[in-house]
């Protein structure tokens, strides 16, 4: 379950579509409505926090959203611009540190891809979308 409040347009999100599980972009918010737009790749429909989840950030999403990958020793760095994000051991999500210029972060949690995309934008002032 997401909270409302937590999403932005543009944001990808996992939605319930009748039992069937689909990615899908947020595409307007609904405050008062407490439910999200969501393009879910088939159509445009209005989901409330229980049926959507986060996309788990991995590998996969990171090379959707068009970052580069560089392997070190141990650790995996993504690149996207200036910006960057280390997984401090390669395939494990749970602990990451990321920057933009002098701006540094780190994470011991799983992040969500919506979750990143608000970072990003934080950070940046650049929203971070499928290309």
């Amino acid at each position: 379950m997401l909270k409302i409040g937590e999403l932005k347009s543009g944001d990808i999100v996992k939605v319930n579509d009748e039992g069937v599980e689909r990615e899908g972009v947020v595409v307007r918010l609904s405050h008062e409505e407490n439910q999200a737009l969501v393009d879910n790749g088939v159509q445009e429909f209005w989901y409330s926090p229980e049926e959507m989840r986060a996309v788990p950030l991995d590998e996969t999403q990171l090379t959707k959203l068009g970052f580069e990958k560089q392997d070190q020793d141990g650790s995996v760095k993504y690149l996207k611009g200036a910006f960057r994000l280390v997984t401090l051991r390669k395939g494990d999500f749970s602990n990451i540190e990321m920057w933009y210029r002098e701006d540094r972060r780190h994470f011991s949690v799983p992040l969500g891809v919506h979750q990143l995309q608000n970072l990003h934008l934080d950070m940046t002032k650049v929203p971070l979308e499928l290309p």
